[in-house]
């Protein structure tokens, strides 16, 4: 293999070629998405078989700060030297990330591998004794483009981890991850993670201002097929062309699952040993319903594993969002928890019949990725079984998809003297038209609960131009957890999209 930053010989378009440079390969048919198809259909017949082999114990040894000082030498990366806008560099396998990726080039029309080399790496304080094999391989890629400045290029992209992405805009800092397929999510038995085994990423133009990137997608279940189409900017879309081949029934399959942490909020009414207010990477899943209702669900730490379903067909969309952008809740200098963008899915096409999925794990630490959102077809899955699903996924930081209706702003509960089940609820909700609404106009609330609801008070937070709803709930004895749900209205005039709540007595 030639050294990286060498014009290296034509290869043949199968043969591996050195990371940092533009792979030469003779005309053949165009690579497209059917090609990727083609090879998960292929793949779905054969046993699985995880290709996680290889792997020196002294790269399994390493723990996260060690990994972590592995890093790829930026003057190495993918197109840097041919003044392209978006540059491609790798992730070494080691630590938790066990699984060979293979990647791939994608220039005049067809396909090259790329090639492992140590040289490729700074290892930093890391010594091995013995030497790395030449066909290591990689764990995962990351994608740059110069979103502040021509001349800097910044992270937008990172896949890495079985089927885990992340994505980032314009001063935007890492925070919940997009995953390829959930399965068995949350079910009294293992789940299942499937990989992203192999990347195909397109040579962009030079005036291109979206990357595409194509994956293989494998597990014990299904293989897939996948087209991502970056678009980075002030907030980052993704295009997602998704084409499953089932090898087996999956009990639960997750479609566009989002991954994200909650560890305490102000809706969090037990002690909470820490000296930040809220620790959060998201603060709420936020639907948009077929029938043009919004919903928002805030999220929340719970002492016991919480599942809630919202069924629905063709939703306009759903996401993880957060909506409290205020540092002085956070007091985080380091983890930038109001920095962290929202994620929302919006399908494109007919989705058909299913749910949205909320998944709820209690945590101790936020290093934990607790909480799971995803989309749970109606569709049947079983061998030989084909699905598709296309969507968009945006990475934002302020919403742009719900209506100019009222929104939750904050949720908070707490106890009503002493050991009683009697707890009092306290929602705010904000929008341009209720900040102009005088304190005196006619705003109503509207409360439902399994149990009794009382002293419901609709008022106006004139200091913040916000509107408060509050209301105790007495659960019914016996009957756990307890759905609640509210508004606020003017008449017949519907002010807010509906606050929606799962309420467990301890």
């Amino acid at each position: 293999m030639a050294s990286p930053g060498k014009v290296a010989p034509p290869p043949a378009p199968e043969q591996p070629v050195a990371a940092a440079e533009a792979p030469w390969v003779s005309e053949v048919r165009p690579f497209d998405f059917l090609d990727v198809e083609t090879k998960a259909k292929e793949l779905s017949k054969q046993s699985y078989r995880r290709d996680d082999s290889g792997m020196p114990e002294s790269l399994l040894k390493l723990d996260y700060d060690q990994y972590r000082d592995i890093r790829y030498k930026t003057e190495k990366s993918i197109w840097r030297d041919e003044g392209l806008p978006f540059q491609v560099q790798a992730f070494h396998r080691g630590f938790m990330f066990k699984d060979r990726v293979i990647v791939n080039l994608i220039d005049h029309g067809s396909s090259a591998r790329v090639g492992y080399s140590p040289d490729l790496f700074d290892y930093g304080r890391n010594r091995f004794e013995v030497p790395l094999p030449e066909d290591l391989g990689f764990a995962g890629l990351r994608f740059h483009y110069p979103l502040k400045r021509d001349e800097t290029f910044d992270e937008i992209a990172v896949f890495l981890g079985a089927s885990y992405f992340r994505a980032v805009g314009l001063g935007q800092a890492y925070g919940l991850s997009a995953r390829g397929l959930a399965i068995d999510t949350g079910l009294p038995k293992a789940e299942e993670f499937p990989i992203f085994r192999e990347f195909w990423v397109e040579k962009p133009d030079k005036d291109a201002n979206a990357l595409i990137v194509y994956a293989l997608l494998d597990s014990p279940s299904v293989a897939a097929a996948y087209r991502f189409v970056l678009r980075p900017g002030l907030d980052l879309a993704m295009d997602v062309q998704s084409h499953f081949y089932f090898r087996k029934k999956v009990e639960r399959l997750g479609i566009a699952p989002l991954t994200s942490m909650f560890m305490q909020g102000e809706n969090t009414d037990r002690f909470m040993d820490d000296f930040r207010p809220e620790v959060h990477d998201s603060d709420g899943l936020l639907i948009g319903k077929s029938t043009g209702e919004w919903l928002w669900r805030p999220l929340n730490n719970p002492k016991q594993l919480r599942i809630s379903v919202f069924k629905d067909a063709k939703p306009s969309g759903f996401g993880l969002m957060s909506r409290d952008r205020n540092f002085d809740h956070y007091q985080d200098l380091e983890a930038g928890y109001h920095l962290r963008p929202s994620a929302w899915v919006e399908p494109m096409g007919d989705w058909g019949a299913g749910g949205i999925y909320l998944i709820e794990i209690p945590s101790d630490a936020e290093k934990y990725d607790n909480i799971v959102a995803f989309w749970v077809p109606d569709e049947p899955t079983g061998e030989g079984k084909e699905l598709r699903y296309d969507y968009r996924l945006h990475f934002v930081t302020n919403e742009f998809t719900a209506p100019s209706g009222g929104k939750v702003v904050s949720t908070r509960v707490g106890s009503i003297g002493g050991k009683t089940s009697r707890r009092k609820f306290v929602v705010d909700f904000t929008s341009p038209m209720l900040k102009l609404m005088s304190p005196k106009a006619k705003v109503e609330a509207e409360v439902s609960a399994v149990g009794k609801i009382t002293d419901v008070v609709v008022q106006k937070n004139e200091a913040q131009g916000t509107w408060r709803l509050s209301f105790d709930l007495e659960p019914e004895k016996g009957r756990n957890p307890t759905e609640l749900r509210a508004i606020l209205k003017s008449g017949k005039d519907i002010l807010t999209e509906s606050w929606v709540y799962q309420w467990n007595t301890p």
